[in-house]
């Protein structure tokens, strides 16, 4: 018999190996229990072949051959012996034989008992140790195998890292170069505006009216013969040096711009041979259709661009006033200096706008980078994790391997321990059966000997098979109660061996739960749109043994990313039409679609303002109607209005009469009975001089005087005396300044907040062309907005018409009244649509 040893590479006990255990210990368990009938059929089996030489033999070698043994021996053999006196003869003599021979027997009888207690023990402890040690095997096998999933889930990860982090540090090198070479190209722009501002400094300080006679400032139309282009220059040849000086596209086109009211001709020009010499060409891209026959060869045409003076006049032409140029009426002085002053303040402002986008694209090129920079960091520091995990799992794997082999080699040995203590315990069975056997041969032949001829009867005390009480613990090493009853009564023979005893029960080691650690976090997603997998795992803290509970799952997978890597927003149902915006004169209903789902991955979804998801319809086309004896239309809205009255020096006289008589036409509509609105009127204009420009846009702590060096000049604030405010814009007279539209604006904005509460706040602005700064006035409206509806009425075709529509409120449409010419200004019909747009009866 043999028990199975388990091998430490073993990750469960085979059904096979687990039969042949339990046979081993079966067979085992019956020679260390020694059954009642296994010993019956021994004693038998001895006794039957027992002789009382053999008995003597096996006394003397079991050291039982006590001196009264002896005595008794020699006296039933009719010997005297020398150790004692002469024992008693007769009945007495007998009796004291059977007596001490039963108290022999029956402590060979209790040796046995107690040989079969410690044998039974010694085997139910052995095979309880083994029974452990095959557990922690399997528990120490099945952390092994977990060791072996995580190593590979560790360097799937690191792997994942590693490529993550290559593409990423490329990506950063790519996105840093890119970035370095927008700025470069900044920088230079920049540093070619700033040029053109040193440049323009200088034509203003050439310009000073003291400095130039009406007929040195004179203005050429020009035309160049080849590209029909018109331009212009100047007749001081000082002045013309400067302006062709001008390097940007912007400074040309701002020139352009600038002076192309202040000749003759009203057509658009360019500035060939002037301004254009640097002009940047669009790349011809040449594309060969394969499938078309070749055309006829066509013969190159004469270059006619031969003149050598680029179509400006010659010397000799000017002497004669035969040129291709003609002499435009020569500008006043002031009005030319407003031109070159919005010429600076457009470079200035793009000199800021550079600035600002500098600013802005470093603060985004360094915010990607910030972003890169922790994505990489991220993945380095999931990457250590990942590291730390891969040696951690191999430490464990290694070490869970080690733990089962060792335990195999001691369950190896307890096996072999086992095996010995069976022969040893089934030896000393015999050895006291044979005892037993001896003593009772003995006894019969002594008792016969030493009473004569009668025959010898005894009869031990026989008593049952012991009988378990419930041990008192289930598993871990208990106790039980084992009691047995008397079969036999003694008989002449032993007496009775004890009817109680304590033996220790269920030493086989308690289950044990497996227990596991909490959920590491969610690895990376496998992919970032379309559909990934995220794996989580925990480790097995403790391992199930010995039959406890198996663990659950030590990994999940979840789907991730699931979203389209693009996906357009889905939008919901149109709303209902709203209500008409105007009484009168073309309104506009709108409706809206909202966003009923958001767009996924890299989907699009239009604008708010897309016509996708606002739409307009025209309403209420019919002429507004005068009431009876107005000179315009009327309105009794509550309205909180600020009129901005263009001041500026290219208006002229006639533009600025044009302009009064219309803000006092305006002003009327809210004169009479039952009116609600207020107004307040501001003039505003600018200074004459850049240094004067720098002063009310610097940023000194110095107070500057709004009213004179800045030309803002607060006419009447929000008052209902509308006769008051007619008679205070007719006393106004012409400030003849540059434009300063912003802070025109921030001036209307403080009125807007000294209105009343519940009155609706409308902004109305007279301009005839250009503000002096675009990107401030942009930034001044965006601020007016958001308390109040902006109006502009642009007057002339030279107002900036294209910025106009996006510095007004939305929609444009209806807060934008466009006048061509300031003749037209005299007329009701811009102050209708004025008051047609602002003030609707049916809004409340």
């Amino acid at each position: 018999m043999s028990l199975l040893v388990y091998s430490a590479h073993a990750t469960n006990e085979g059904s096979s190996s687990q039969l042949t255990t339990q046979t081993s210990l079966k067979a085992m368990e019956r020679v260390f229990l020694r059954s009642e009938r296994a010993h019956s059929t021994s004693m038998a089996s001895i006794m039957s072949s027992m002789s009382s030489t053999r008995a003597w033999n096996i006394l003397e070698k079991g050291n039982l051959t006590t001196p009264a043994l002896i005595e008794m021996q020699s006296q039933s053999h009719g010997k005297q012996s020398h150790l004692r006196k002469a024992a008693p003869a007769g009945y007495a003599a007998v009796e004291g034989a059977r007596t001490m021979l039963n108290d022999m027997i029956y402590e060979s009888m209790s040796k046995y008992d107690l040989e079969i207690t410690k044998c039974t023990a010694y085997y139910a402890e052995q095979c309880a140790a083994m029974q452990a040690c095959r557990g922690q095997i399997s528990s120490s096998n099945y952390m092994a195998a977990k060791s072996r999933l995580k190593i590979v889930h560790a360097q799937s990860t690191l792997n994942q890292m590693q490529g993550d982090i290559a593409v990423k540090k490329q990506e950063l090198k790519n996105h840093k170069a890119k970035c370095d070479e927008e700025r470069k190209n900044l920088h230079k722009h920049l540093q070619i505006v700033q040029g053109d501002i040193k440049v323009l400094t200088e034509i203003l300080k050439m310009t000073e009216c003291k400095t130039f006679v009406q007929t040195e400032l004179a203005l050429l139309h020009c035309e160049d013969p080849c590209s029909k282009k018109h331009f212009i220059t100047f007749n001081h040849d000082g002045l013309k040096q400067k302006v062709s000086q001008l390097q940007s596209s912007l400074s040309k086109g701002l020139m352009q711009d600038t002076f192309k009211d202040l000749y003759e001709r009203r057509e658009p020009v360019g500035f060939a041979n002037l301004l254009e010499a640097d002009a940047r060409q669009m790349p011809f891209v040449n594309k060969t259709d394969f499938n078309n026959p070749p055309v006829p060869r066509t013969s190159v045409p004469r270059n006619p661009c031969t003149d050598p003076n680029a179509g400006a006049p010659s010397n000799e032409q000017k002497s004669k006033g035969k040129g291709k140029c003609s002499l435009s009426k020569s500008p006043s002085c002031p009005k030319l200096r407003e031109r070159f002053l919005l010429l600076q303040a457009g470079i200035k402002d793009e000199q800021e706008n550079l600035v600002e986008e500098i600013k802005g694209m470093q603060e985004s090129c360094d915010a990607v980078v910030a972003t890169l920079d922790t994505e990489i960091q991220n993945d380095v520091d999931r990457g250590k994790e990942a590291e730390t995990d891969l040696a951690d799992a191999m430490t464990m794997e290694a070490t869970s391997g080690e733990a089962a082999r060792q335990t195999a080699r001691k369950h190896d040995g307890l096996d072999l321990d086992l095996k010995k203590q069976m022969k040893i315990c089934s030896n000393n069975y015999i050895n006291f059966e044979s005892e037993i056997c001896a003593l009772k041969k003995i006894r019969g032949e002594l008792y016969k000997k030493l009473k004569g001829d009668s025959p010898a009867f005894f009869q031990d005390c026989k008593v049952s098979d012991w009988n378990k009480e419930e041990c008192n613990k289930k598993c871990g090493g208990g106790e039980e109660k084992l009691t047995r009853n008397v079969l036999t009564q003694p008989n002449k023979g032993a007496k009775c061996l004890p009817l109680t005893a304590l033996k220790k029960c269920h030493l086989e080691p308690c289950p044990v739960d497996c227990k596991l650690a909490p959920w590491d976090g969610w690895s990376k997603c496998s992919a970032q749109c379309g559909g990934g997998v995220q794996e989580r795992l925990r480790d097995v803290t403790v391992a199930m043994k010995h039959g406890g509970d198996e663990c659950g799952a030590t990994s999940e997978t979840r789907a991730c990313n699931g979203e389209a890597c693009e996906k357009d927003c889905s939008l919901g149902d149109w709303t209902a039409w709203r209500q008409c915006s105007k009484d009168c004169d073309g309104g506009t209903q709108k409706r809206y679609r909202f966003v009923a789902e958001r767009a996924k991955g890299d989907g699009k979804c239009p604008g708010r303002w897309s016509s996708k998801r606002l739409q307009y319809k025209p309403c209420n086309m019919n002429r507004c109607a005068l009431v009876s004896g107005a000179q315009t239309l009327t309105c009794k809205q509550e309205l909180d209005v600020v009129l901005l009255i263009d001041g500026s020096g290219s208006l002229g006289q006639a533009g600025w009469d044009a302009e009064m008589k219309a803000a006092k036409m305006f002003v009327g509509a809210f004169a009479g009975s039952g009116t609600q609105a207020e107004i307040a009127v501001v003039l505003y204009s600018g200074p004459s001089t850049w240094s004067g420009v720098r002063k009310c846009f610097g940023s000194s702590t110095i107070k500057v005087d709004q009213e004179v060096v800045c030309k803002i000049k607060s006419i009447t604030h929000f008052t209902s005396d509308m006769a008051a405010v007619q008679a205070k814009i007719g006393s106004l007279t012409w400030p003849q300044g540059s434009t300063l539209t912003s802070l025109a604006l921030i001036h209307a904005k403080q009125e807007v907040d000294l209105g009343r509460k519940n009155a609706k706040s409308i902004v109305v602005v007279f301009t005839d062309g250009r503000p002096l700064s675009y990107r401030a006035t942009g930034l001044a409206s965006r601020y007016v907005r958001k308390t109040a509806r902006l109006v502009w009425v642009p007057i002339t075709r030279y107002a900036p018409l294209g910025s106009i529509k996006q510095w007004a409120t939305r929609r444009w449409q209806e807060n934008v009244v466009v006048v061509k010419q300031f003749e037209d200004l005299e007329k009701t019909e811009p102050i209708d649509h004025i008051l047609a747009n602002i003030c609707p009866k049916n809004k409340h």
